[in-house]
């Protein structure tokens, strides 16, 4: 393709374009209006090639939906996304401009943003965003909590925004892993079991979450291999497993804090029981057994030490001596970051958020779920109780490493769409961080050489 001059165009009017899309929306059946990818255009039956390197020897199509979803990664609303996504692409076939450079695309794309009131500060997002893709940063966004808080609601909400394909739950890594392999799992959840005293089923939780974070391990390890984007939810989520391992360790300067809007629990019981579409990835079946041949008296000791740090908030630290027989020492050795593994790959961002809820709230919402036939059939009424305080002992135990790069986040029905835009700024600062990171380290890595 022969380099054309840069080419930025005039818009049309804002009204020929809402016309254009009022035609796009009325000529599909009503049960599909809402559906922003079946709502087509006479537009997306022509191509547009866009080309990239200074040479212009390599293209992809445009894409109006992929465009969109783009736009609303920088939160641009999504039907203003839309409708930004059908001008560009009405603007270059208008003009027969079917084959285009990435630039001149971004320039028209950009004063089509600034037509519509999003500035320099939604360009630089979707700018930040595209680096973030080009240098494949791989991301893992890790959502913990105990039940009934709304980790699947947020988790399925957050990779809707960021445009995330993949959403894994560890309900069902456990699930899969207790019927399909030889691992040492109950059929009962930890928090339904009867334990002698707190560390008893704090230490029991920990170590299921191990258990889970290695029949992750498959998952993990493409994650960080591909540099693609990952959400994990679910309880079987022990933030010290991914905070203190040496590997995958958050980048100093991540934003993490007790912070967010004052909370936000869920409307409706059946919201929370919202499942969302996995994917839960290409590992082989033999990647999740690799637990069972691994020697666990190798992490004791540092794990006691990470479990021993987080219990003293709880205030359970001697007995938890006494019980596992170990002796507890002073974890500060273990966050020594200078230990960290080099990796040929760029640096993970990793971002641990766990949910809370008020206690009455929670309370009330556990009561209900407790009292579900399906719930009722495996905890007899009188465990209600003993439910409601083991899941509280592991809420504590969840929100007990602020100190050590968490954040934690209450919920609360009154301020769900503003707890979600917290959550939307603070992850797309967390990528904008990390990736920076990384360009510093490959922008030194070239200096030397």
């Amino acid at each position: 393709m022969k380099k054309d001059k840069a080419v930025v165009i005039e818009s049309p009017s804002t009204n020929e374009a809402e016309e254009e899309q009022g035609d796009a929306a009325e000529s599909n059946p009503p049960a599909r209006r809402f559906s922003t990818r079946n709502a087509s255009s006479k537009y997306d039956f022509v191509k547009v090639k866009v080309w990239l390197g200074d040479n212009a020897d390599h293209y992809y199509v445009l894409s109006r939906f992929l465009l969109s979803r783009m736009l609303t990664v920088t939160k641009i609303p999504n039907h203003v996304a839309i409708k930004i996504a059908l001008e560009l692409k009405k603007l270059l076939v208008d003009n027969s401009l079917l084959d285009v450079s990435q630039s001149d695309l971004e320039a028209n794309l950009f004063k089509l943003m600034e037509r519509r009131g999003f500035g320099q500060e939604y360009i630089n997002r979707y700018k930040m965003i595209t680096r973030f893709h080009h240098l494949r940063v791989p991301l893992v966004i890790l959502v913990c909590g105990t039940a009934c808080v709304g980790k699947s609601t947020i988790a399925t909400q957050l990779a809707q925004r960021l445009n995330l394909p993949n959403v894994l739950q560890t309900d069902m890594v456990y699930e899969l892993l207790r019927t399909s392999t030889d691992a040492p799992l109950a059929s009962s959840p930890v928090w339904g079991r009867d334990f002698s005293s707190p560390e008893e089923l704090i230490t029991e939780f920990c170590r299921e979450c191990r258990i889970v974070r290695k029949g992750l391990a498959g998952d993990l390890k493409k994650a960080m291999k591909d540099g693609k984007p990952i959400i994990i939810e679910g309880i079987h989520l022990d933030p010290s497993i991914y905070l203190m391992d040496e590997e995958n360790k958050l980048p100093p300067s991540s934003p993490a804090n007790q912070a967010g809007p004052k909370s936000l629990k869920v409307e409706e019981h059946k919201e929370l029981q919202q499942k969302s579409n996995c994917n839960v990835g290409d590992s082989s079946q033999s990647d999740r057994k690799d637990f069972c041949s691994e020697d666990m008296n190798s992490e004791q000791s540092s794990e006691s030490n990470k479990l021993t740090a987080a219990l003293k908030s709880l205030d359970i630290v001697n007995r938890a001596s006494e019980n596992t027989g170990e002796t507890v020492k002073d974890s500060g050795a273990d966050q020594n970051p200078s230990h960290r593994s080099e990796k040929c790959g760029a640096q993970p961002i990793i971002v641990p958020i766990v949910l809370r809820m008020a206690e009455f709230d929670h309370k009330a919402l556990l009561e209900e779920w407790v009292a579900t036939r399906t719930c009722s059939e495996k905890y007899p009424t009188q465990d209600k109780d003993k439910l409601i305080s083991n899941l509280k002992t592991i809420q504590d135990y969840l929100c007990s490493f602020t100190s050590q790069g968490l954040t934690v986040v209450n919920i609360s029905a009154t301020t769900f769409p503003q707890t979600l835009d917290w959550l939307h700024n603070h992850l797309l600062q967390c990528i904008e961080q990390g990736t920076a990171q990384v360009s510093r380290g490959t922008n030194e890595h070239l200096a030397k050489d």
